[in-house]
């Protein structure tokens, strides 16, 4: 016969709502106890039958990571699969599984209604590109415990966090200035690129401190592929002089970069230093190798697997805050 909660609450000598509390961490049960109970299941062998308890506590101990996700993405956007590996690894150890849907902004608000009120996921992670003013409404008016990744655009009741990427921009323009750059040109995305603008915030700011102005030639603006940046940094060298460094907001925009550096026979880091943000997907691959101001995504991950745990268990939570760890990784690209 298989062993049943009644014979581990037997052997531990106590009872069976006790051992109940102790299988789900209760905070009532003293760490004796807990210890008593948990050594007794070990030796029994006893394994709680979990679709027994989900039913029971009408939880299917699920978190849902919900973004716009389609053919190539890994390729595209490589720090999304990083931050989905820091939450998977964070919510396995606190006993929940993940799952990832991909959905669009249309389709967001019917799938997280369905979703929490068929007690299909108990929570959701979602990704600040397909989030709206509709969902907002929702996940506030029906209490569903969720976070958003990135700040929202518009006034929500959304929980949140995100990379503090003002941040990240003053710590790329301070290794510049510590370094010896005394010129700096900028190039990053459109008004739409939020993280480029943002970016390019914190770099402005420390330059100002410093009293370092930058030529309106020398700040480029346009799409975020590598085309985009090879032509902005040609864009830059046409003018009557030439920085000693280019900021480059991404990892696309630099490997344009460098190839515009390259083919005008400009040597990097001895002409133009160059330097670039997070570690992927180029910037180790790159001759020569990029300094990078790197957030680690998968910590980010990790918090957010921790933070919608806490939601779960505390629903008056509210989390609105920033995540940052950025590090300046020095490589041959800047003196």
């Amino acid at each position: 016969m298989s062993v049943t909660i009644k014979d581990v609450a037997r052997q531990a000598n106590t009872s069976i709502a006790t051992v109940s509390k102790v299988m789900h961490g209760s905070y009532s049960i003293s760490k004796e106890t807990a210890d008593r109970v948990n050594q007794v299941m070990e030796e029994l062998g006893y394994h709680p039958n979990q679709r027994a308890r989900n039913f029971v506590s009408k939880s299917n101990k699920t978190i849902a990571f919900v973004t716009d996700i389609d053919k190539e993405a890994g390729f595209k956007n490589p720090h999304m699969f990083e931050m989905m590996c820091g939450m998977e690894a964070m919510l396995s150890q606190k006993g929940y599984g993940f799952l990832v849907k991909g959905l669009t902004k249309s389709d967001v608000c019917d799938y997280v209604k369905n979703a929490f009120e068929t007690k299909y996921v108990d929570g959701f992670v979602i990704h600040a590109s397909v989030i709206t003013p509709q969902l907002s409404d929702l996940v506030s008016s029906k209490g569903i415990p969720h976070l958003v990744i990135g700040v929202p655009s518009f006034d929500n009741n959304f929980c949140w966090i995100d990379a503090d990427n003002k941040h990240a921009g003053q710590v790329a323009a301070k290794h510049l200035l510590t370094v010896g750059y005394r010129t700096v040109a900028f190039i990053g995305g459109t008004d739409e690129d939020k993280i480029s603008m943002h970016r390019l915030e914190g770099v402005l700011s420390i330059l100002n401190e410093h009293d370092v102005l930058i030529p309106s030639n020398y700040l480029q603006y346009g799409n975020s592929g590598v085309e985009d940046g090879y032509a902005m940094t040609l864009q830059i060298l046409k003018g009557a002089s030439r920085p000693e460094a280019i900021i480059c907001a991404n990892n696309y925009l630099a490997y344009g970069c460098v190839k515009a550096l390259q083919d005008k026979k400009i040597k990097i880091p001895e002409e133009i230093g160059v330097i670039t943000f997070d570690d992927y997907p180029f910037s180790q691959i790159l001759n020569p190798k990029l300094t990078v101001v790197n957030i680690d995504v998968y910590d980010m991950g990790q918090e957010a697997g921790s933070m919608i745990v806490q939601k779960i268990k505390k629903p008056n939570l509210h989390i609105q805050s920033y995540i940052t760890y950025p590090q300046v990784i020095v490589r041959e690209s800047t003196k």
